[in-house]
C-alpha cells in the first residue's frame, strides 16, 4: 500500500519503511568602525553558503593565514580572525588597529555508490558524482585596542561548518542536502605581564534543508582562552561551549504526514597549542583539539564519534616582504561505520521511528563528513607597511567509507576530497 507523505516527499512504502527522501539544498575597508560592524552583521544574516566537511563538518581554521598553516592558532596568531576563532587571548599579541577581509573558494569532490535490491526492499543500484559547484565563504573582522590599560576588542564574522551533496537526477532518492553555519563573534582580551585572557560570544546562524524546505535558527555560546608567553615559547588553552539549536518543522522523519523538528547543536571543544616564537623569521606551532561530536545533539543521533585533531604549521619570512606558510592537519573520520543492519527495520531517532534504510542512507550518502588528512600551504605579500595580501591552498585528501547491511543485501559507499583556495587583504594602523 502506497501513500503520499508531506509536501514534496514523494511516495513511501508504509509497510516496507523506505521513504523516498528528497533532500533539496538550500572591497574595501570601511571608513569607520561602525560601518565595519554593520557589514559584519549583514554578512552573518545574508551569507549561508554551503560548506563541506574537514574535522567532522567544521572547517580546519578561519582565514587564509591559519588554514595555510594547517588550522593552527591557539598559541600564536598573525591576524584578528584567527585569534577570535582559535583563541581570543591571542588578540593581545597583535598591535594597533587591524582589519581583515578574506574569502575562500571551496570545491568538494563527492562520489557515491549504492548496491541494493529494487523497491520496496531498496532503491536499486547506482553510482554518481555529486554536482556541487564551487562555494564562496566570506570572512571579515577587525581589532581595536583600548587606549588605556591592556584591553582590546575585536569582532569577527565567518563560515565555520556545514555540509551538502547534490545527487538529483542520478540517485533514485534524489538526495540533496544543505547544512551551513555562520558565526558572528564579538571578543575581548586582557593582558597582564606574560599572561593573557580572552573571551568571545559566539552568535551562530544555522540553516538546514533536508527536502521539505529550509529551516534556520540561532544559537549562542562562548569561547574562552588563555595565553602564557615565555621568551621563545607561547602556550595556549581554549574551551568552546556547546551551542544547542533546533530546526522547527524541518522534515517528516517518521513519515506520518507531520513535519518534525530536528535538534542539531554545535559540539563543545577543548584545545591546547604551543608555538615557538624565538625568531623573527620563523614561527612554528602545533595544536591539538578534542571535539565532542558524540555528545552534540543531532550528531550523536547519527552516531558521530568524538574526535581528536592534530595540526602543525609554520611561517617563514623569505624576504622583508614575502612570507611562506605550510601545514598539516589530521582528524579521524567521525562517521561511525555500521554493518549488519536490517534494511527493512526501523531506527529510533530523536523520538521518531525512522526507516533504518533511510537513516543509514542519510548518514553515508547524504552527509559523508569523512576527510581525515589535509595538506596546506600559502604566502603573504606585504605590499606596503600597512597593507598585506595573503593567499592559501588546502587539499583535503580523498577518503572513502563503506558499510553493508545484514546478508550483504545493501552496500552504501561515499568518497570525498576537497580543494580550498584562500585569499585575503589585511590593513593595520
Amino acid at each position: 500500500m502506497m501513500r503520499r507523505g508531506a509536501a514534496e516527499y514523494g511516495e513511501v512504502d508504509v509497510n516496507g519503511g523506505i521513504p523516498m527522501l528528497t533532500f533539496t539544498s538550500c572591497t574595501t575597508v570601511a571608513a569607520s568602525r561602525a560601518m565595519t560592524a554593520l557589514i559584519l552583521g549583514l554578512l552573518l544574516v545574508c551569507s549561508a553558503a554551503p560548506l563541506m566537511a574537514t574535522n567532522g563538518d567544521e572547517l580546519i581554521g578561519v582565514g587564509p593565514n591559519s588554514r595555510a598553516m594547517g588550522g593552527v592558532g591557539i598559541a600564536a596568531t598573525e591576524d584578528v580572525i584567527t585569534a577570535v576563532f582559535c583563541n581570543p587571548a591571542t588578540l593581545t599579541t597583535l598591535e594597533g588597529d587591524s582589519y581583515l577581509f578574506a574569502g575562500s573558494v571551496l570545491k568538494p569532490t563527492v562520489r557515491a555508490r549504492v548496491e541494493s535490491p529494487a523497491p520496496p526492499y531498496g532503491v536499486g543500484s547506482w553510482s554518481g558524482k555529486s554536482r556541487d559547484k564551487a562555494y564562496p565563504i566570506p570572512t571579515m573582522g577587525f581589532r581595536i585596542p583600548c587606549r588605556q590599560g591592556n584591553l582590546c576588542f575585536a569582532l569577527g564574522a565567518y563560515g565555520i561548518t556545514g555540509m551538502g551533496v547534490d545527487y538529483r537526477n542520478q540517485d533514485p532518492m534524489n538526495v540533496n542536502t544543505n547544512i551551513s553555519v555562520m558565526q558572528f563573534a564579538p571578543a575581548v582580551a586582557w593582558k597582564r605581564g606574560k599572561f593573557s585572557l580572552g573571551a568571545a560570544l559566539n552568535i551562530d546562524y544555522q540553516s538546514a534543508d533536508l527536502g521539505a524546505g529550509e529551516s534556520h535558527n540561532y544559537g549562542f555560546g562562548a569561547r574562552l582562552g588563555a595565553l602564557y608567553q615565555l621568551e621563545a615559547v607561547a602556550l595556549g588553552l581554549t574551551y568552546t561551549t556547546p551551542q544547542p539549536m533546533t530546526h522547527e518543522r524541518l522534515y517528516d522523519f517518521d513519515m506520518d504526514g507531520w513535519f518534525d523538528d530536528l535538534e542539531l547543536g554545535l559540539p563543545q571543544k577543548v584545545g591546547a597549542g604551543v608555538a615557538w616564537t624565538g625568531s623573527e623569521a620563523f614561527l612554528v606551532e602545533a595544536d591539538v583539539r578534542w571535539i565532542d561530536w558524540a555528545n552534540a545533539r543531532g550528531y550523536e543521533d547519527f552516531d558521530w564519534e568524538s574526535q581528536w585533531t592534530f595540526a602543525v604549521g609554520g611561517r617563514f619570512h623569505a624576504t622583508e616582504r614575502l612570507s611562506l606558510r605550510a601545514g598539516y592537519n589530521y582528524g579521524k573520520n567521525v562517521v561511525a561505520e555500521h554493518n549488519g543492519w536490517n534494511p527493512g527495520g526501523m531506527t529510533s531517532f530523536q523520538g521518531y521511528q525512522m526507516s533504518t534504510f533511510a537513516y543509514e542512507y542519510f548518514r553515508i550518502i547524504g552527509f559523508p563528513a569523512i576527510v581525515e588528512h589535509h595538506i596546506t600551504m600559502g604566502l603573504g605579500w606585504q605590499l606596503t607597511d600597512n597593507f598585506i595580501f595573503n593567499l592559501g591552498y588546502v587539499r583535503g585528501l580523498e577518503n572513502t567509507i563503506t558499510e553493508t547491511s545484514a546478508g550483504g543485501m545493501v552496500e552504501l559507499e561515499s568518497t570525498l576530497s576537497e580543494d580550498f583556495l584562500e585569499f585575503g587583504f589585511g590593513w593595520s594602523f
